[in-house]
């Protein structure tokens, strides 16, 4: 077969047109390891591919064909039989009642044709919430300051943060991605770039606060944490050993001195989390024996083994896989707790979590999931206006072909293990739901290729899990998106994500409040973009020129947005230009959720991250400048309580 045909094949798109207006040909050296790259996927008779049912109403699909009449039709979940029938006509109509979940859909003809399909029953749509409108406190969680922590933010400020939202009127706290990274690579603090999306990061877990943790069980960390704690970045490299001295020491305390009602918290923990977070534990103490990629690893260990793993639980090892699970006990109990206490504060939304768009092809994920993530391939985009030679983000992506072969299992497990601490999540580059741009290993981004995605059923599956977890589901959906993508995902009830500073018009005109979408969060800014005090001070085109960077924008350019801003505002009243001027516009747009940065509201001027630079600028480490104790008397509540009071939990008061 041809390098075209099994591209039609695998849904590699070889040639478009980019957004610069040139057409793009992959070449075929580069079209050819991606397509090598991509497990093989399964081209279907009876359907047009993996099926998906709403349950609501009399749900139907449509045959492609029937072949030899009649059609006979199983469903199972679990290898046990939930529902069985024929067809008669190229269509199924579905019993109601069917079980939402993850299912085998098993066609036969009456000439013994068979084939087995992917099928997700969900839900109409995705969880709405049961609010009107409401507003969020946008905090990265290592940047926050307190008196007690060891030199990072931790799951005890972020129980501190979530009573200053309720103090503020805020619905919720909504946080960087918390996915675990490399614990033996403490500087590589990149939240978007992780080890695993499935497990927290430990290094955010307050030590202090497990039961078993006493100050004499590591003397120096009290002052080492003092010490820690100065400065205005996190110095990541020391923290993380002085966390991981701290981790251990409690683990230690924990097998010898943990009540039983805590060891069996701990147990049914594991059972809850397997084989997930067995397995997680045994990749992290082979990486840590092997120091090397996974795929460089002894042949036996280069693919995830139950049986080893199992032989590893209960060899030598035995301790080291314990304490793996152990802080990631830790960390989910902490991580709930504060989920918790915003529940009981009446907090409509609670946390509000991101998830990256992908992993570190070295990490649990690829090497768990070898069929349904492409280890070879990097996610990225094609060349711009502003990135001519395109991007490649360097992180491994889910394909279509591994994601059907396993009923879309491992993409739901994905999203279940942000959702299970959330009220809301952010799915990075949603547009990935639909199609990749993937650049295979050792070519430029401009040699990359558009994989289509099975779009409909990713789109189930968010919607069934959302459902499940009671979570809302926000789509990052920013920059140019194919014709109808917007529509279908709202059809699923995922929302859009909606920055100010990117909703102008051809002429640079803010668009007005009516202009917003309902069913969306919307922000002034992200953390890839200016805070509000860099753009008026015009501090992110300096920085951005000092680094040898473009800032894509002249000075002229930035004085005739100011000067629209004070448009737009005045056409809604608002006669002033300050940070709660803009908040009271936001406010009043239909958005239903809200996102206020604690940048802005501190008026810092450096944004968290600089898109295009690593250590050119100190992206992820920069700290806030006033602790958390301080924040309400350095922020203007009267103000802030004005421009929020249509969309506040207090009313204002």
């Amino acid at each position: 077969m041809d390098l075209l045909a099994q591209a039609r094949i695998k849904g590699v798109q070889s040639e478009f047109i980019d957004a610069l207006g040139k057409l793009r040909v992959t070449d075929p050296v580069a079209l050819k390891s991606i397509l090598d790259a991509l497990p093989e996927k399964r081209v279907y008779r009876f359907v047009g591919g993996p099926v998906v049912v709403r349950a609501l109403g009399h749900p139907r699909t449509e045959l492609a064909t029937i072949g030899a009449p009649p059609l006979k039709w199983k469903l199972t979940a679990k290898a046990e039989v939930i529902a069985e029938g024929e067809a008669r006509e190229p269509v199924i109509a579905w019993p109601a009642g069917l079980p939402l979940g993850y299912h085998r859909l098993t066609l036969t003809d009456a000439e013994g044709v068979t084939e087995e399909v992917p099928m997700i029953v969900a839900p109409e749509r995705a969880f709405g919430g049961d609010f009107d409108r409401g507003w969020l406190l946008a905090v990265q969680l290592y940047s926050v300051r307190s008196d007690r922590n060891w030199g990072i933010g931790d799951f005890t400020d972020l129980a501190d943060l979530v009573r200053l939202a309720k103090q503020l009127g805020a619905d919720g706290v909504g946080l960087n991605p918390l996915h675990v990274l490399f614990d033996d690579h403490p500087a590589d603090c990149s939240p978007y770039s992780p080890n695993s999306r499935l497990f927290l990061n430990p290094l955010y877990i307050d030590v202090e606060a497990i039961p078993e943790f006493s100050a004499d069980l590591v003397p120096d960390a009290a002052a080492t944490a003092a010490r820690l704690r100065q400065g205005d970045r996190v110095p990541y490299a020391d923290m993380a050993a002085l966390k991981w001295l701290g981790l251990r020491a409690a683990f230690d305390s924990f097998v010898t001195t943990a009540s039983a009602a805590r060891r069996k918290a701990f147990d049914a923990f594991r059972a809850a989390r397997a084989p997930l977070l067995s397995r997680f534990a045994c990749f992290e103490v082979l990486r840590h024996r092997f120091t090397a990629p996974w795929w460089e690893w002894p042949v036996e260990w280069q693919q995830p083994d139950e049986a080893k793993c199992a032989g590893l639980r209960n060899g030598p090892d035995k301790r080291e896989v314990e304490f793996v699970e152990f802080a990631q006990w830790t960390a989910d109990s902490q991580l709930h707790a504060a989920k918790e206490l915003a529940g009981q504060l009446g907090m409509r939304v609670g946390l509000y979590l991101d998830v990256a768009v992908g992993v570190q092809s070295n990490g649990f994920d690829a090497w768990n999931e070898q069929m349904a993530i492409s280890r070879h391939l990097a996610v990225g985009a094609p060349p711009d206006v502003l990135n001519t030679i395109g991007q490649d983000w360097g992180l491994a992506g889910f394909n279509a072909g591994g994601l059907e072969a396993q009923s879309f299992v491992p993409f739901a497990d994905m999203l279940a293990a942000s959702m299970r601490h959330a009220g809301a999540i952010r799915l990075d580059h949603v547009l990935g739901l639909k199609r990749l741009y993937l650049v295979p290993r050792g070519f430029k981004p401009d040699n990359g290729a558009y994989v289509q995605m099975p779009f409909e059923a990713l789109l189930g599956a968010v919607a069934r899990e959302s459902a499940a977890h009671k979570c809302i589901v926000i789509g990052e959906d920013l920059g140019t998106v194919p014709e109808g993508f917007r529509e279908t995902m709202q059809d699923f009830g995922i929302w859009s994500y909606l920055v100010m500073m990117f909703e102008r018009d051809d002429a640079g005109h803010f668009r007005n409040v009516d202009h917003y979408r309902p069913n969306a969060l919307v922000t002034l800014n992200t953390h890839d973009l200016s805070t509000y005090a860099g753009w008026r001070s015009f501090g992110d085109l300096k920085m951005k020129r000092s680094l040898g960077l473009d800032p894509g924008e002249n000075d002229q350019a930035r004085w005739d947005a100011l000067g629209r801003l004070d448009e737009i505002l005045r056409q809604n009243g608002i006669r002033a230009n300050d940070l709660y001027s803009v908040l009271a516009f936001l406010s009043r747009t239909p958005s239903r959720l809200l996102a206020v940065s604690m940048e802005d509201l501190l008026g810092v001027i450096d944004q968290p991250n600089i898109p295009g630079t690593i250590d050119e600028h100190p992206n992820w480490r920069q700290r806030l400048p006033v602790a958390l104790d301080k924040i309400a008397s350095k922020v203007d509540l009267t103000a802030l309580r004005a421009a929020t009071r249509e969309r506040s939990l207090n009313g204002g008061s």
